[in-house]
Order: C-alpha cells, then sequence, then structure tokens
C-alpha cells in the first residue's frame, strides 16, 4: 500500500474516481513553487463532502496545475454539530478562534455583537482561510460554516429551540460545562462565549431566562476570550468522548 501523501489541499470541486481538479491560482503557485511538486507525484484532496483523495498532479500549462483523483483515502465521516457563538476579539484572535475553533471540531462559526463588544466587523473570508489552513494541517475532512456578525438577541431569537446552548457563564454559580455536556453525546450542541469584559447583567438575565440556554462554568479562573473558546470546545469534545465510552 502507497504511504499517504504529504499534502492536503481543501478544494470546492467534487472529488470521486477519475475526477479532474484544477487548483485554484494561489494552490496551483504553492504547490508548483513553494512545494515543488511536478508530474506524477501526489497530494491529498478533500472537500467536506465527499471524503479524502489521493491525487496526482499535472501541469498543462506555466501557471496551472491540475489533480486526478485515483485512490478514496478516508471516507468522508459524521461529525456531531458544534456550534460556536462568540463575541469578535481585535486583531488577529479571531483569526486564532477560527483556526482552533476548526482544530477542535466545530461545525459552524457564528460571531455575535454584543452591548460590550468593541468590534463591529468581522472579515469572514479571512476567518475562513484560517479555517481551511487548519484543516489542511490538522488531517480533518472538514472545514466550519461561517455566519455573518449579527447582534446576540438577532442570534438567539432566531435559534433552533432543539439544540442546547451552553452558556460559559463568569458568575461561577453554573455546573461545570464537562459535567453539563456528558448527556448530549453525539446530539448537536453549541456554545457562547462572551467578549472582553464579560457580558452586561441584562445579557445574562435575558439568557438565563430562555429555555434552550444552559449556563455553564469553565472554572475558578477568569479567561481571555479566546482562552475560553479552546477550553470550552476542548470540554466539550472530552465530555462526548466520555460518553461513547
Amino acid at each position: 500500500m502507497k504511504d499517504r501523501p504529504r499534502h492536503r489541499l481543501f478544494v470546492d470541486a467534487d472529488l470521486g474516481p477519475g475526477a479532474t481538479v484544477a487548483l485554484a491560482e494561489g494552490q496551483a503557485h504553492y504547490v508548483g513553487n513553494v512545494l515543488r511538486l511536478g508530474d506524477g507525484d501526489q497530494i491529498a484532496l478533500f472537500n467536506g463532502r465527499d471524503g479524502e483523495w489521493r491525487a496526482g498532479l499535472a501541469r498543462p500549462g506555466k501557471k496551472a496545475v491540475t489533480a486526478l483523483c485515483e485512490e478514496l483515502l478516508a471516507p468522508q465521516p459524521v461529525e456531531a454539530e458544534t456550534i460556536l457563538v462568540f463575541a469578535p476579539i481585535r486583531g488577529a484572535k479571531v483569526e486564532l478562534i477560527a483556526e482552533k475553533a476548526t482544530e477542535l471540531g466545530a461545525s459552524r462559526l457564528i460571531p455575535a455583537q454584543t452591548r460590550r463588544s468593541v468590534v463591529d466587523k468581522v472579515n469572514i473570508a479571512r476567518m475562513r482561510a484560517n479555517a481551511i489552513e487548519a484543516a489542511e494541517q490538522c488531517g480533518r475532512l472538514g472545514v466550519p460554516a461561517m455566519a455573518e456578525l449579527r447582534r446576540l438577541e438577532q442570534v438567539l431569537g432566531d435559534w433552533d429551540k432543539a439544540i442546547p446552548l451552553f452558556f460559559c457563564d463568569e458568575a461561577g454559580d453554573a455546573p461545570p460545562l464537562i459535567e453539563a455536556a456528558r448527556a448530549i453525546g453525539d446530539a448537536p450542541a453549541a456554545l457562547l462565549i462572551g467578549p472582553e469584559g464579560g457580558f452586561e447583567p441584562a445579557e445574562r438575565s435575558l439568557m438565563r431566562r430562555l429555555p434552550f440556554i444552559r449556563p455553564v462554568s469553565l472554572g475558578p479562573r477568569i479567561l481571555r476570550a479566546e482562552t475560553a473558546v479552546i477550553a470550552g470546545l476542548a470540554l466539550l469534545d472530552a465530555a462526548r468522548r466520555a460518553s461513547w465510552a
């Protein structure tokens, strides 16, 4: 059996036996000029739908690169739906959230503007680019869906009431997330992380009245928003894995 290709690329094209994929310009440059791969060299392709495929490279022109699907390396897995609702934060930390949420299995990212948010716009294209790069690196076969930034009240008003939303509350009077999440198993679940400075009392009061929201704790310390995302998703994943055992 051949070794698995060292390099992986996410593509939008359909994948399957004999499918030919024209790599995007940036990918073609990366493959040909950075990795210095040529005709007949192999990479792995995935698109979040059709599994992972071994593909052989060909260079029909000076810049164009195509890849021919040759062998299914792994079928598309069924992942538990894990939604991250988060208040966007400044600078590159939003991109860090997209990267780490992808590595930790989030299936959808929903930025939500709260009353204490200091960010009123989110570059979804950059978030998606970071998520794709993270998926390529970590071996995941999917990339999270990205929602546009909306007010928290709008997000909660449109929420699917069948999906529990774990609200990471800093008040310290909520049960630990890992305990609250153990009963979820493979069912869809979501995590809500607040902004720098936390939620306003009125927001906390609103959320504690909504039946689909479950206040939880991430521990005794006040975490930075990006740290809370990583810790919360890791605990949710650990709770699910414990329920499978």
